[in-house]
């Protein structure tokens, strides 16, 4: 069964990774055809205008429609893969974002010229003009909120920067159309000697810096490869931590590249069976990619643990030293690490079983518990190899040993001479 279920997870996330590739591209392309379609109405209420401001708002939305197209060529060219490109080209949308924050700093540019270059005729703003200005700013502000869904549904860094982008042009689409709107009313409203509209775009500007850092320095934190955030790096942690044959995370590393991450992490496995490590080495994977949305990579180099001491827990009857025949209901449980080379007593304690008092499925629970105290070993008065605590031990690589002492003391002599200490 789990042999036909990783064929279908393999291309059920296949098939998702194409429908968000797909979805992109088609926002990237609408973003082009508006823009550029936005570009030309307002050239053209320009000229009819006479309007500086719109003239502003004609070379914001030309520029749009240059950086949409090159991101629509960008996305397309992500989503390729070659030889030359083992690890694909997926951070091509970041340095798209980077180039669109670019393309937001000049739009920035455009309106400070705007504000400090004093018009030398009077525009002759129409409501026709005002009309089509209204629903140029509805039609940005639409697409805007569509392209941050769309971003945040796929985790595209390229298209949540064409929202971002977006939320901005509304802005400064409105200054403009504030602009138009007090010419065509006949209002000369002013703050100390200066006009509603140019302190509005002047506040524009610092929403068009702040947007186009956060992209700029987010895109070139990927592409110099900065660590993913340590939320995400913590929740891979505890995925890692919670396969029960991983002894140790050595190291775990991430990185983002366009909307995917990376990942490789260095774990000490309780196995020295290549087979089983592989094994672990799927789930954990499988687990990561059910956990952590778009994850293009997963690399887990694992090595055996070193056998320089082992920590063996034993079913105790009280805690003098008693050893229980009952493995579940064992009211106490013993966990003794052993040092292998002399067969020193490293530590040695006495612990209340958890569990005992359940009416069904204890011996799991136990062996479970047993499992995250990071035991080598167990002894065993039964055999449990055909039940639910063996198979607990199975699987995470927990030695089980069945021992007939009576005694604490008899039970650590019967390890001992097992190891020929």
């Amino acid at each position: 069964m789990a042999a036909q279920e990783e064929p279908n997870r393999i291309n059920s996330d296949v098939a998702r990774a194409d429908r968000e590739a797909q979805l992109i591209r088609r926002v990237a392309l609408f973003a082009f055809l508006i823009n550029l379609g936005l570009a030309i109405m307002k050239a053209v209420l320009a000229i009819i205008s006479n309007s500086l401001a719109v003239s502003a708002g004609a070379i914001d939305s030309a520029t749009d429609s240059i950086a949409s197209l090159v991101l629509y060529g960008g996305v397309k060219l992500s989503s390729k893969t070659s030889p030359r490109f083992p690890l694909g080209l997926y951070k091509i949308e970041n340095v798209i974002s980077v180039i669109v924050a670019f393309f937001i700093f000049f739009a920035g540019y455009e309106i400070a010229h705007q504000i400090i270059t004093p018009s030398t005729e009077q525009p002759g703003v129409s409501l026709t003009v005002i009309v089509l200005l209204f629903l140029g700013t509805a039609v940005t502000f639409l697409f805007g909120r569509y392209a941050l869904a769309a971003g945040k549904r796929t985790g595209s860094p390229t298209l949540i920067a064409e929202g971002r982008h977006r939320q901005v042009d509304v802005i400064s689409s409105l200054v403009v159309l504030a602009s138009a709107a007090m010419t065509y009313f006949g209002i000369q409203a002013t703050f100390f000697g200066i006009s509603i509209d140019r302190i509005a775009a002047g506040l524009v500007l610092i929403f068009i810096a702040r947007a186009g850092w956060e992209l700029l320095s987010d895109g070139m934190r990927v592409l110099l490869d900065a660590s993913i955030d340590l939320e995400t790096l913590d929740q891979v942690k505890t995925i890692i931590e919670g396969e029960p044959m991983v002894v140790e995370i050595k190291s775990l590393m991430g990185r983002s590249a366009g909307r995917f991450t990376f990942l490789q992490t260095d774990v000490v496995l309780r196995t020295d069976d290549l087979t089983k490590a592989h094994q672990v080495s799927e789930n954990i994977e499988r687990n990561v990619r059910e956990q952590v949305p778009h994850v293009g990579k997963v690399i887990i180099h694992y090595e055996p643990k070193k056998r320089e001491q082992v920590l063996i827990a034993v079913p105790l009857a009280d805690p003098g030293g008693r050893v229980s025949d009952h493995f579940g209901e064992s009211p106490y449980f013993a966990l003794i690490a052993v040092r292998l080379p002399d067969g020193y007593i490293g530590k040695q304690e006495v612990r209340e079983n958890p569990h005992r008092s359940l009416q069904t499925a204890k011996g799991i629970k136990v062996a479970e518990w047993l499992v995250a105290q990071k035991i080598d070993e167990v002894v065993m008065s039964e055999d449990a190899s055909h039940k639910g605590p063996g198979y607990v031990f199975s699987n995470a690589g927990v030695t089980v040993r069945n021992i007939s002492k009576r005694t604490l003391p008899e039970v650590i002599e019967s390890i001992l001479n097992s190891y020929s200490i």
